[in-house]
């Protein structure tokens, strides 16, 4: 061919892969959603992944739902590792396997028809005797830098057996096929437990109850720098689904969680004493609640303490106690966050800010616009200073006598919220003798078809309603 007739072809290859890598960068340039914030947020900074691919297939993993790839993805892991970091794509199939812990500079990316499946052998992910009194996650990472998980596949955590299932939340069908997993029944039937279960697998604690306390998140992130999560499905963990914790710089973006209704602590996306964070574009339908923040002691060796610098927006939460959720634990304090465009439709809870005594923290500098609720089982919009955990199948936890850690919720302002049908608008508590809930406002919110009135203790609280 003559050198004149490529030329065309040479031109319109260039023109192709700039405009390719101007429309990569338009996708992950995330600065418009900080346009117009009522309060001045700090960005993320996104992960930076080498160019190297390779296929988990290259380590000797099959995709046959039967083959435990365990050993595969610390080989590829170790491998991408040694050359610096790069892309670990895992192809259609059913991929079954035990933890995996990313490194720095990794991406696990899962094609369209690619199922990630956590094998249901507990032992598996035991941690090393002295370390920890729970269980390795589904995906983990620790003290590492430039994380992402990425793609259209599916994780799914097997949840079914590790949680337990209060009776009072499913149907005589539900309960008689839970039954003929095994498993067993405590409190005169009205708890089951995944334990001593037909398939053989073997248990890893000294009782059901002991057993059931080690279960772990499917996704856990701790101490980590720049770490981005999109596309997938995220969906069956064991207990919490995506929980980032103690780390910056955190994306994540165009997401499905899911899970039962009724799965015994099933939150979807839970952000623990994080700063500069992004929550977009994602979908929870879930057990417990749905897009929540928390915080916990301050600790010199964590990376951050604290909830800072949060956006979430235009983001749909179906089921979930909560549709955005502050608490139970604020210790360490909740500053800058702010919610917006977002959809809750089906929630027990809309907008819920929950504490107790030894759990609380102060709150400030934060905004809610523009949500749109209907049917919602509960109360629109919640403050509750006296909230109690209460593990399933024990007793709530020991009141706390001395009064540390007060609740303190604080310089929070909500507007245009419109609600369809909940049992109330508005229901809030603090508590006697202290400043719990105050400095709040919600102006231009439409509340319709609620079944009570408000709630609201005007002794122990300070709410502006406009």
């Amino acid at each position: 061919m003559h050198y004149k007739s490529l030329l065309p072809h040479v031109v319109l290859s260039a023109i192709a892969m700039i405009l390719s890598t101007n429309m990569a960068k338009a996708q992950t340039d995330y600065s418009h959603y900080y346009v117009n914030t009522p309060v001045k947020l700090e960005q993320p900074t996104l992960p930076t992944i080498p160019n190297l691919t390779v296929s988990i297939t290259d380590f000797g993993a099959k995709g046959d739902g039967q083959t435990l790839n365990t050993e595969a993805f610390e080989k590829a892991i170790a491998h991408l590792t040694e050359k610096g970091g790069g892309h670990l794509t895992i192809p259609a199939g059913i991929w079954l396997t035990g933890p995996i812990e990313l490194k720095s500079n990794i991406d696990l990316h899962l094609e369209r028809q690619a199922l990630l499946y956590f094998s249901p052998d507990k032992s598996l992910y035991l941690v090393p005797k002295g370390k920890s009194s729970r269980v390795y996650p589904g995906i983990r990472a620790n003290d590492v830098h430039d994380v992402s998980i990425t793609g259209e596949g599916i994780i799914d955590g097997n949840g079914a057996q590790w949680r337990p299932v209060k009776r009072s939340k499913v149907s005589d069908t539900e309960w008689k096929e839970f039954k003929a997993m095994g498993g067993i029944e405590k409190q005169n039937g009205s708890l089951w437990y995944p334990w001593q279960m037909k398939s053989g697998i073997k248990d890893i604690a000294a009782s059901p109850e002991a057993q059931e306390k080690m279960r772990n998140d499917l996704i856990r992130i701790v101490n980590c720098q720049r770490l981005l999560i999109k596309g997938v499905t995220v969906q069956n963990s064991p207990k919490f689904h995506v929980h980032p914790f103690n780390s910056t710089d955190v994306i994540i973006d165009g997401i499905t969680v899911r899970c039962p209704w009724n799965a015994q602590n099933g939150d979807a996306i839970d952000i623990s004493d994080c700063h500069r964070c992004l929550i977009v574009n994602s979908t929870v339908d879930a057990g417990d609640d749905g897009l929540c923040m928390k915080s916990g002691a301050a600790k010199p060796t964590n990376l951050v303490n604290g909830c800072q610098d949060i956006l979430i927006e235009a983001n749909t939460v179906y089921h979930a106690h909560g549709g955005f959720v502050i608490g139970s634990e604020s210790i360490s304090g909740m500053n800058r966050i702010v919610v917006r465009n977002c959809r809750f439709a089906g929630t027990d809870t809309g907008l819920r800010f929950k504490s107790g005594i030894g759990r609380g923290g102060k709150t400030s500098d934060i905004y809610i616009n523009d949500i749109m609720m209907t049917d919602i089982k509960d109360e629109a919009i919640i403050f509750q200073c006296d909230y109690v955990n209460k593990p399933a199948g024990s007793a709530a936890e020991k009141e706390v006598k001395a009064e540390t850690e007060i609740p303190e919720f604080a310089d929070i302002h909500i507007s245009n919220v419109v609600c369809r049908t909940a049992k109330r608008a508005i229901s809030a508590h603090g508590i006697a003798n202290h400043r719990c809930v105050y400095g709040i406002t919600i102006n231009n919110c439409t509340f319709t078809d609620m079944n009570s009135d408000n709630d609201i203790d005007t002794a122990t609280t300070e709410i502006t309603i406009k």
